[in-house]
Parts: structure tokens; sequence; C-alpha cells
């Protein structure tokens, strides 16, 4: 199984929030997911990340690869 660091959206119209899941890579975007690791805000200035870092670093040790927004949440956070 393919897995996958990504974001999840929540919230409602014109209002996103994020959480930063990981989730078989080929299930849909807001579908089911094996863990959520953190969530992402974008609305706040600054916007508000949290990340559980120790299961993050658990899951890009086992092979997770994350999308290119979360490598760069990740990067921001210091985890990667």
């Amino acid at each position: 199984m393919a897995t996958a660091i990504r974001l999840a959206r929540r919230g409602s119209k014109k209002n996103p929030t994020y959480r930063i899941v990981v989730a078989d890579s080929r299930r849909a975007r807001d579908g089911r997911f094996i863990e959520s690791i953190g969530y992402y805000n974008p609305q706040g200035d600054p916007s508000l990340i949290v990340v559980d870092e120790e299961k993050a670093k658990k899951w890009l040790a086992v092979g997770a690869q994350p999308s290119d927004t979360v490598r760069k949440l990740l990067a921001l956070k210091g985890i990667l």
C-alpha cells in the first residue's frame, strides 16, 4: 500500500481549514484516512500549523510520501 501524507479539506465555503492526514494514495482527497497527524489553518495571520512531530517522523521513516504542500509545511515546522 502506497501511503501519502496530504491535506484533507474541512471547514465551510470560502473558509477552508485542513487536516494533515496519512492516507492510502488511491483514496479520495477527503475520503478515508489512516491517521490524522495535525491541522493547518491558512486563514489566520500568521497561518496556524500544528503537527505531531513524533507521528510525522514515524510515517516518513516507514516510507509515506508527503505532497508538495505538506512538504513545505513540514519544512516550516523544522521536521524535514
